[in-house]
């Protein structure tokens, strides 16, 4: 869960490609349980660790690679969330092929419900909070933050 410190809303982008998606939802499986600001702090190490989030490149990964990456201070070092972002690069692949983009593939699972599911199915290390951060990033619609705080904690 982020620190007061770290409430402030992150800023949105417009992806321009699969690229961005991946950025974004690899941002949020190295923050699930993290101090947000070690993974910020680290970021322009993971993004050239990761080749930029070339997807094609990262979905290519292989275990020598991963190996390197884990003893790489670039980035943080946890295996499985290394073996995630790989595993969620090569399904952005399957995704955008059978669906056109990304964004389509977003937009037919609905609303934040449906989309947050969608993406608990489908990658690794999205949990409710990578989900929030990850659609709100890349600018689809979800709810007020507080009143789904609320809701998630009454669950």
């Amino acid at each position: 869960m982020p620190g007061e410190e770290e409430m402030q809303p992150p800023t949105r982008i417009e992806p321009k490609g699969t690229a961005d998606y991946l950025e974004v939802m690899s941002k949020a499986v190295f923050k699930a349980g993290m101090a947000w600001r070690v993974v910020d702090n680290k970021w322009d190490g993971i993004r050239e660790a990761f080749h930029g989030f070339d997807v094609e490149r990262v979905a290519s990964m292989g275990e020598p690679e991963i190996d390197a990456l884990a003893q790489d201070t670039r980035v943080i070092r946890n295996r499985r969330k290394l073996n995630a972002i790989v595993s969620n690069a090569a399904r952005l692949v399957e995704l955008e092929a059978e669906h056109g983009s990304i964004k389509k593939y977003l937009r037919g699972a609905g609303d934040f419900a449906g989309q947050s599911k969608t993406l608990k199915k489908d990658f690794k290390f999205m949990g409710d909070f990578g989900c929030y951060y990850f659609l709100y990033v890349v600018g689809e619609t979800v709810p007020d933050y507080h009143e789904w705080r609320a809701e998630l904690a009454a669950r």
